[in-house]
């Protein structure tokens, strides 16, 4: 697949999930604004910005509006999630489908929940052919180990079983995180593609405190090898 797009960005919520781009991207340049270090340049022969947004979803809000202003004409992120899923496992990728924030929730005026009051959009899907560049990308390097899910996002560490089980029966989550929605929005704000891609690195289920830690690390490396390839094929 060739795509139409010149300028990529690329975004990690943590140090782990952009690291290993500061060591295989050809920098060419970087700036600094809003407080987030945005740093240019070549990869696999394409143009691409990219950054740590750091935690939480005003922060990746900022962060994705600043990388727009900058030129980028389609948005990557990658990193961590905890699954909701009860199907997937640690190590396991979700790619989004669309994003929702969870945290949204105007239930007691009527509102269904995950709902923004008086807009037309609260679900924001990503881009299909990001998707499948996404997916083919995992399938190379994961075989039978990722999905296209609902990526659930809200300012929240999801650590109870019954708050799992509700954003998956209710929400039909796959995964949740802290900023994949915000970034969606503000792509869609934009007319810009995104998509959100997750290594699951614990089960969102109180046991974080057990593997989060160690497998951060590995989530992040296996994210990396997916926008490695999915830069490659572009």
């Amino acid at each position: 697949m060739t795509s139409n797009f010149k300028k990529i960005g690329i975004i990690g919520a943590m140090v782990e999930e952009i690291e290993l781009l500061h060591q295989h991207v050809e920098k060419t340049g970087s700036f600094t604004k809003a407080g987030i270090t945005y740093v240019e340049g070549k990869f696999h022969g394409r143009e691409v910005v990219f950054c740590k947004s750091g935690v939480g979803k005003v922060n990746a809000a900022v962060c994705t509006q600043l990388l727009i202003d900058g030129g980028v004409d389609c948005v990557l992120f990658t990193g961590v999630a905890g699954a909701v899923d009860p199907d997937l496992n640690i190590g396991d990728i979700v790619v989004s489908s669309s994003c929702l924030q969870h945290d949204m929730d105007v239930t007691p005026l009527g509102f269904a929940r995950g709902h923004i009051p008086f807009q037309d959009v609260s679900e924001w899907q990503a881009d299909a052919s990001l998707v499948e560049l996404a997916i083919a990308a995992s399938e190379r390097h994961f075989p039978g180990r990722s999905v296209q899910g609902k990526v659930l996002s809200g300012d929240q560490f999801i650590a109870s079983r019954d708050t799992v089980r509700s954003l998956y029966e209710d929400l039909g989550g796959a995964c949740a995180e802290m900023e994949g929605a915000a970034l969606a929005q503000v792509c869609a704000m934009n007319e810009i593609p995104f998509v959100v891609i997750r290594a699951m690195s614990d089960k969102a289920d109180g046991s974080a405190h057990v593997n989060f830690a160690e497998f951060t690390v590995e989530a992040s490396v296996n994210s990396h090898k997916i926008i490695d390839d999915m830069i490659q094929h572009m």
